[in-house]
């Protein structure tokens, strides 16, 4: 799951893509404001002469004009003027040390008042001549200054997305191919008081409000419901439509889950890409885990699911889990502590209908009949 260095400049290519995209953006808008307000050339230019100013200031070099002459005013020799020269800058450069920098500030916010005001008469908004990323964040450079930012992660699992077989699964399995002609529209369901197609219809919007408010809850659901009723399949709908959105999305299986915990937490492997997958279960925006409870059980999977869960959680990280098991058998097969955890803090919906795999095999069967 780790990048290949190919991958990884690839990234770094698209960056600098966006780098130049925001470079040539300033430019054009800093072209147009020049020509709606002329006199915004020379305030640009005024913190840099200003600057340049008080760095002459600050070192004894006298302002472009000055006679420089070698000789001193009492009519010594060049070299004997020079020094006194030196030592009489060096004087007043102590002397205007702590001035130098006085008032610069001041002077740079008439500046920039004087620019906004020129601006708002051109009918030009404030951020005119400032550059616009496409990442604020970043900077639409990929990193932060506590690392990789989230713009950097959400590219790189797309990239491993569209290099996976994954990739092509989402293809086949998303929300525009997702057909409710397989729940059937006759049968009630008892505890609901519904059909299973009306129902499942409930449960495709639910779905599709989940990716709606995403970028400011992200939630968490557990799918519930015995095998062929469109558990992983509901799930990929999500995982497609969260990753075209530019959302970092990770899909597991439990078995998966738990051998690169395990690989991490007991064996210490020094596999960088196992060790960069087991990172990103905790740090991406959402985690998939699909067949919970087909893995092979133990104290080890009891404690790494509780304590993923509750990081996830913690951290306000969405996470979808599907699973053949009841509440009942999930309390038995890990602990009523991560079954608590999940209970309270992931939104249950239960699927009902016959197994569609199934389903298609007949219909395949008597088609090619």
């Amino acid at each position: 799951m780790a990048l290949s260095n190919s991958q990884y400049n690839a990234i770094m290519r698209e960056y600098e893509r966006l780098q130049a995209e925001d470079r040539a953006d300033l430019e054009r808008r800093r072209q147009e404001a020049y020509r709606r307000a002329p006199e915004l050339r020379r305030l640009e230019k005024e913190p840099g002469l200003l600057a340049m100013e008080r760095f002459r200031r600050a070192v004894g070099k006298p302002a472009a004009g000055g006679t420089g002459t070698g000789k001193s005013a009492a009519g010594g020799n060049e070299a004997g003027g020079t020094a006194d020269a030196a030592r009489k800058g060096a004087a007043d450069s102590a002397a205007a040390g702590t001035d130098v920098t006085k008032g610069f500030s001041e002077e740079l916010a008439r500046i920039e008042e004087r620019k906004q005001a020129l601006l708002k008469e051109a009918g030009l908004p404030p951020d005119m001549l400032e550059m616009r990323y496409h990442c604020p964040l970043c900077k639409d450079t990929g990193f932060t200054e506590s690392g990789k930012c989230s713009c950097f992660n959400a590219r790189a699992v797309r990239l491993l997305y569209a290099q996976s077989n994954i990739d092509r699964v989402l293809e086949k399995e998303n929300f525009d191919v997702f057909s409710l002609d397989w729940y059937d529209n006759e049968r009630v369901i008892s505890a609901l008081g519904v059909t299973e197609r009306e129902w499942m219809k409930h449960v495709l919007a639910i779905c599709r409000e989940y990716v709606e408010q995403f970028p400011v809850k992200h939630g968490s659901i557990l799918f519930q419901g015995n095998t062929g009723v469109g558990k992983t399949f509901l799930s990929n709908c999500i995982a497609k439509a969260l990753i075209e959105r530019g959302h970092s999305v990770i899909y597991l299986t439990a078995g998966e889950l738990f051998d690169c915990m395990a690989a991490v937490r007991m064996e210490k492997t020094e596999d960088l890409s196992v060790q960069e997958l087991y990172e990103w279960l905790f740090r991406c925006e959402l985690l998939i885990l699909d067949d919970l409870g087909t893995e092979v059980g133990n104290t080890f999977t009891d404690s790494q699911l509780f304590y993923l869960v509750n990081a996830r959680l913690n951290a306000k990280h969405g996470t979808v889990i599907s699973t053949n098991l009841s509440m009942r058998m999930l309390r038995d097969t890990y602990t009523e502590r991560v079954t608590s955890r999940i209970s309270s803090g992931y939104e249950t919906v239960m699927l009902y209908g016959d197994d569609i795999r199934k389903q298609k095999r007949m219909k395949e069967y008597k088609n090619g009949q």
